[in-house]
């Protein structure tokens, strides 16, 4: 059996596969994303971004915050990198192992990233149980998100179970954006 013909056939199927690709509207879980913290007053700051990279096993993602835009703080013993502006919001990476995993409906592990800290500038030191996680979902061509509280005390020990984030829904309380600096992001 001649499998040339098959090969010649096989290689115009993949490029018009990939030309095919190529042609559909961004993916908004696939490639290189902006994060982008949004503020009431129309502030947008882009603080890094995030890589999704789908698999066998699902979708995957690298996270990088720059900071740029963060200053240097020493907050209770612990140097934060905060963000300036009516009231400091310092990132708070997440501690522990994490799959770094998200689907269409779950972005858990990618809030957990994306974990501040919020203070008034002339108080002392840091208020853990000002904690602010970012609720997401998917909305379009876009992954967007709304601030929610947490208590950030709930991780200075590991989680029993690595393989789920520690706040879930019934450790998040919704929250009214309009005092709050940062309170919603926008992944695009």
């Amino acid at each position: 059996m001649n499998l040339l013909p098959l090969a010649a056939l096989l290689l115009v199927l993949t490029g018009l596969s990939q030309s095919i690709t190529a042609a559909q509207p961004d993916d908004p879980l696939s490639g290189e994303k902006r994060i982008i913290l949004k503020g009431n007053k129309g502030e947008q700051l882009d603080i890094g971004s995030v890589t999704f990279v789908p698999g066998a096993k699902g979708i995957h993602y690298t996270f990088k915050i720059d900071h740029s835009h963060f200053t240097d703080y020493f907050l209770s013993m612990k140097e934060m990198k905060c963000l300036e502006g009516p009231e400091l919001w310092c990132h708070l990476p997440y501690p522990y192992e994490q799959p770094r995993t998200v689907t269409t409906d779950d972005f858990s592990w990618l809030a957990h990233d994306l974990l501040f800290m919020y203070k008034k500038k002339g108080e002392f030191g840091a208020n853990f149980w000002n904690g602010i996680y970012y609720k997401m979902t998917l909305n379009n061509d876009r992954i967007t998100g709304v601030a929610q509280a947490v208590d950030l005390n709930q991780l200075a020990a590991p989680p029993d179970d690595l393989t789920t984030p520690p706040f879930g829904e019934f450790e998040r309380t919704d929250i009214e954006p309009q005092p709050r600096f940062l309170p919603f992001v926008e992944m695009r």
